[in-house]
């Protein structure tokens, strides 16, 4: 398969805003509504977790590479956590992103069943790190699967269960 038919695969995947301050809410919605491509308005619900922040959630269709792209137009915002998946397409393996102020942006790639792989050659790197005594084994690896922001983010995840999700069909 040529790089243009692959880049053109469609996939689908969920944004998961965890908290945002209000004044960041609009934003929001217009940057990820410039990546794909077409208006996006969100039910934002209070987040308990953390007073004075609000939640949603966006489920979308879009062209492989968009996750990547709403990560990259909401890194570094203040105040915003989130996570975004893209799905898996007989081209190309998903994604997985977490951000966190404190954390900044965790990437994995999974694979068909949500699990992430990690290349060999950093599991290599997280085993020599650990035999030159600057780390451990345990906590590369941990790092690897992105344990510090599944546990920042966990007290928010859990926040929002049965909250709305709406569907977003990119522009394609």
């Amino acid at each position: 398969m040529n790089h243009s038919a692959a880049t053109r695969a469609v996939t689908r995947g969920v944004l998961f805003v965890h908290s945002a301050p209000s004044a960041l809410c609009p934003h929001l919605e217009w940057a990820v509504g410039g990546v794909l491509g077409a208006p996006v308005s969100l039910d934002w619900t209070p987040q308990p977790a953390q007073q004075g922040t609000f939640r949603a959630e966006l489920s979308w269709t879009g062209h492989l590479g968009t996750a990547a792209a709403v990560v990259s137009g909401l890194k570094g915002w203040d105040k915003l956590r989130f996570e975004i998946t893209e799905e898996p397409t007989p081209s190309s393996e998903g994604a997985r992103y977490s951000y966190t102020p404190e954390l900044g942006v965790f990437h994995a790639v999974t694979g068909l069943h949500g699990d992430i792989l990690i290349p060999e050659d950093r599991l290599r790197a997280a085993v020599v790190k650990a035999a030159m005594g600057e780390t451990t084994v345990e906590l590369e690896v941990d790092k690897l699967l992105g344990k510090p922001w599944d546990d920042e983010l966990e007290t928010f995840r859990h926040a929002g269960e049965g909250a709305p999700v709406r569907w977003l069909h990119q522009v394609v």
